[in-house]
């Protein structure tokens, strides 16, 4: 299953108002797990940069002046996301200026189909409490001392690791069950039974832990036992 982690960083807060997206970061994830492919786009917004936008990101409009503008990074863009669904944090406020990019170039937007919100996962999983990015790295122990600014891909890596955490963390099925027969423990009400699973024989069987010559005292010393009348009574 192929996710990106994705977070954007912009001049405000509405594309309506004029505000213009200047960074994107995205994660790739296989399994909910970073391959190591990223991409990291700076955007050149076309306008100034308002102080309270910078005080969160520290993109200035001087730094930003000769990045390239959305239209040419557009489809480099789309072609890192392909068909992979897009997992956000409060998706709605980056999904409306990527969009609102697409867009301005002519370029089709992305269905909400296409896109996962942790931020309402977040709030079903923890209905009390903070559910920020930086609340939930605490709660997770996720280190997030780097995030002195706000950055695209910075906070698409520390969202990657919250979505894993989310989804059972590093030893999700520990690697013996395929995607398809994992159990979903936190959507099992305690009005429905909870039914054993048969184990099912490994297509490689491990080789003994013990030595021939520990096998055969082993197998002595259960002789051994069995004509022993002092153990006749464990034994029947």
């Amino acid at each position: 299953m192929r996710e990106i982690s994705f977070d954007t960083e912009t001049t405000g807060l509405n594309p309506l108002d004029g505000d213009r997206l200047v960074e994107i970061g995205g994660v790739e994830l296989i399994n909910f797990i970073p391959t190591g492919r990223t991409c990291h786009l700076y955007v050149n917004p076309q306008r100034d940069m308002p102080e309270e936008a910078f005080r969160i990101h520290g993109l200035s409009a001087e730094f930003l002046s000769d990045k390239p503008v959305f239209a040419d990074v557009a489809d480099e863009f789309l072609d890192f996301v392909g068909d992979a669904r897009l997992v956000i944090h409060n998706a709605p406020f980056d999904m409306g200026f990527i969009n609102m990019e697409l867009a301005r170039c002519n370029k089709p937007k992305i269905s909400n189909t296409q896109v996962l919100d942790t931020l309402k996962l977040a709030r079903r999983k923890f209905p009390t409490g903070s559910v920020s990015l930086d609340a939930l790295c605490s709660r997770y122990g996720i280190d997030n001392s780097k995030r002195v600014y706000h950055g695209a891909l910075l906070d698409a890596e520390l969202l990657a690791e919250v979505y894993l955490e989310m989804n059972g963390g590093k030893q999700k099925n520990l690697g013996l069950m395929p995607d398809d027969e994992a159990i979903d423990l936190d959507n099992i009400g305690d009005d429905q039974p909870k039914q054993r699973i048969a184990a099912k024989q490994r297509p490689v069987l491990l080789s003994p832990a013990l030595s021939e010559e520990e096998i055969e005292a082993h197998a002595k010393f259960i002789a051994g036992m069995k004509t022993d009348p002092a153990w006749n009574k464990y034994l029947k």
